[in-house]
């Protein structure tokens, strides 16, 4: 991949960002995005802005894909995709998918684990990988995200080193996250002009709807072209790691924190899924806990009456405490993240078209009220010391 990380150095500049290409990147965003690409309100605007300039980069490694020796092949996405290979979510999907829009993900499980906005193989068959930032808003959790998808691909495609250009369209050197990002091994950033000076090209918008389509070459390729070095079982990683930290609670050896993974399946794990709640764990958890929704409290009754389902999880790697809530009117579940008081707060909702919802749909009460304290003691920032209140070989299940 050295070889195409200095080609990209010596030739980036020839490959100037003009209306042509700016106007033939909106072909991947729907009507409305291109209306609100120039629209006067800024959030609305932003958010077309970052799709526009994301597609804006797939253009212009279409282009350097014909040009160069060094990329041997080039995902294609967005629209590109035809619809047939776009699979729609189900449990037990692993390994590279689309989704509904033409995006290009990893999904284990049927959950979305990461997403890439470009993916290529470099001529020496090493696969990696591109993402491509419009605002330092977007870097906040990026660092970590990058590592990680760094190691699912490391994984899969049975490489140690895994090369990652940052695209911007702003100096990402200005902000410390950039920097170290900037400074890591097997790591370019590539920075263009700012989409603003991008949009002053365009000088007849309505030259908007005429669209160049990529001609069909080899080097084009779908997902379902590419092979995994290695299987994946995702579902069956994370029971692995929901037994190990089962095991590690109720062995009640606390002298150290909670041991990291052991194997490279282990670290592909984002969240651990615990199981659903009896109704004696969440008057426990209400007795100490309180649960504020958009600003209101509510308690036990309240819960058990709007929701018919509470599943208990971490986030990892920092085992974060997570109490997602099913509601009963909706098919949606509402994800309350414990604050620095120990107390549960919404955070956001995740919908039914999404895999991880269907795989909390299919988790049954297995966890009480003991259980529950001691899983929920042993990651809380505050917690007390619980873990002896977990039977001896307990495994949850």
């Amino acid at each position: 991949m050295a070889e195409l990380t200095s080609w990209l150095k010596k030739n980036l500049a020839s490959f100037e960002i003009d209306e042509v290409l700016a106007l033939n990147a909106t072909r991947h965003l729907g009507k409305l995005e291109q209306a609100k690409l120039f629209s006067p309100e800024i959030e609305k605007m932003r958010t077309a802005e970052g799709r526009w300039y994301e597609a804006i980069m797939y253009e212009m490694f279409l282009k350097m894909a014909l040009e160069s020796d060094e990329i041997q092949a080039l995902v294609l996405k967005g629209v590109d995709v035809p619809h047939g290979s776009r699979q729609r979510i189900k449990l037990g999907q692993n390994g590279l998918f689309y989704s509904r829009c033409g995006d290009i993900t990893v999904r284990g499980n049927g959950q979305d684990l990461a997403e890439f906005d470009l993916l290529f193989i470099d001529n020496n068959k090493h696969i990696g990988f591109a993402e491509v930032v419009t605002s330092a808003s977007d870097m906040k959790e990026f660092e970590q995200e990058i590592a990680y998808k760094r190691t699912l691909l490391g994984y899969l495609f049975d490489q140690k080193k895994v090369t990652f250009l940052l695209i911007s369209s702003f100096d990402v050197t200005n902000f410390m996250v950039g920097r170290r990002l900037v400074r890591t091994p097997h790591t370019l950033n590539i920075q263009t002009a700012s989409c603003e000076e991008i949009k002053s090209k365009i000088v007849d918008r309505t030259m908007i709807q005429r669209y160049i389509r990529p001609p069909t070459h080899e080097k084009f390729i779908l997902v379902r072209d590419i092979s995994l070095s290695h299987p994946f079982d995702y579902e069956r990683y994370h029971e692995n790691e929901k037994t190990r930290i089962f095991t590690w609670l109720s062995s009640g050896n606390r002298e150290s924190n909670c041991p990291v993974p052991d194997d490279d399946t282990g670290r592909l794990v984002k969240k651990i899924l615990y199981g659903a709640l009896y109704p004696s764990a969440i008057r426990s958890l209400c007795k100490n806990h309180e649960f504020i929704i958009r600003g209101e409290r509510i308690g036990y009754k309240d819960i058990m009456t709007r929701y018919s389902k509470a599943v208990f999880a971490t986030d990892l790697p920092g085992f974060d405490p997570i109490i997602y809530l099913r509601n009963r009117r909706k098919q949606e579940y509402l994800k309350m993240v414990q604050n620095g008081d120990g107390n549960f707060k919404f955070e956001r909702f995740t919908p039914p078209k999404v895999g991880f919802f269907l795989w909390l749909e299919t988790l049954q009460p297995a966890l009480g009220a003991r259980i529950t304290t001691g899983l929920l003691d042993a990651f809380s920032p505050n917690g007390s010391d619980h873990c002896n209140d977990f039977p001896p070989g307990f495994t949850g299940n």
